[in-house]
């Protein structure tokens, strides 16, 4: 089996196994989009359902014994001080270090690369004397293994029926996602194939990882509809956004003049940010609670 093999299975055999509850406060709203020649995906929390509703570095939880079991399974050895040290804060140090590097540099939503991160926390970890061995595993598989333990993911409903019928009416589809390396795996793992195999142009696709930059970022956007015109000759205004999130997904893309959806179909991941009189009231062009609505909207 090849390593990318090893990734998306670890993937599987994590899966969430908690079954996709559309939210009580879901207001599905549907409507006829006309002129639509492209729809852009975000992932977590969109088309892939995750654990903690969303790419787990986006908060900060007590996760020691899990960084300590992905090293223990990647061959490593914990030394004499290993229990008595919480290695989760190695890592949110890396990430911070990371995120400040790139605040100096300007940038207001920071986004790391995941693997420098663990590089720096494996060496950092190393240095002090906590782990030794692992001379096999290289760092993606690190990252992989670890991500995969805190935050098991699952297909949306539906997911694979609405990149079908997309794909065979030949609307061009991409993503803008909060992502590491790793994301795209998650679509070999649940929807059974490679993201351009799906029909997706990853031309026109951006990744904050790649980016080092996040969401609500619209830089994001603009050179997503930047790639889509390039590439595609496709107007921002003739694409329909497709996320979960006010204030990272619906805000950002309406600025940049996308038409935009809001998805209310997964109760871990709908955020209305009600408690933002900055988001809270934006209405998106739809609302919907099952992704295959956009075929009926488009």
């Amino acid at each position: 089996m090849s390593t990318q093999s090893q990734w998306i299975q670890l993937f599987r055999d994590r899966k969430a196994i908690d079954p996709v509850r559309v939210p009580d406060d879901a207001q599905q709203r549907l409507a006829a989009l006309s002129g639509i020649r492209a729809v852009v995906f975000d992932v977590y929390g969109t088309l892939i359902s995750s654990g903690v509703g969303d790419i787990s570095l986006a908060s900060e939880q007590d996760r020691d014994q899990s960084i300590k079991a992905t090293f223990i399974e990647q061959g490593f050895q914990l030394g004499p001080s290993a229990q008595d040290v919480a290695f989760d804060e190695f890592l949110y140090a890396a990430i911070k270090a990371a995120q400040a590097e790139r605040k100096a540099e300007g940038v207001t939503y920071p986004e790391v690369d995941i693997r420098k991160v663990w590089a720096t926390t494996r060496h950092n970890l190393e240095e002090a004397g906590h782990i030794s061995g692992g001379s096999d595993c290289d760092i993606d598989t690190l990252a992989i293994d670890y991500e995969s333990r805190v935050n098991p993911t699952q297909a949306m409903p539906g997911l694979q029926e609405t990149l079908s019928a997309l794909q065979e009416r030949r609307l061009a589809m991409s993503i803008i996602s909060n992502a590491q390396f790793y994301t795209p795996y998650l679509f070999n793992a649940f929807a059974g194939n490679s993201l351009p195999t799906l029909g997706f142009s990853m031309d026109c696709s951006v990744w904050s990882y790649q980016q080092l930059e996040g969401k609500p970022s619209t830089r994001l956007y603009e050179i997503a509809a930047e790639q889509l015109l390039t590439h595609l000759g496709i107007q921002a205004h003739e694409a329909l956004y497709v996320g979960n999130d006010q204030r990272n997904d619906i805000w950002p893309a309406q600025q940049i003049g996308f038409k935009t959806a809001l998805f209310a179909g997964d109760h871990r991941s709908l955020r209305r940010r009600k408690d933002d009189p900055n988001y809270a009231d934006i209405l998106a062009d739809l609302e919907i609670t099952d992704l295959r609505q956009i075929l009926d909207c488009i």
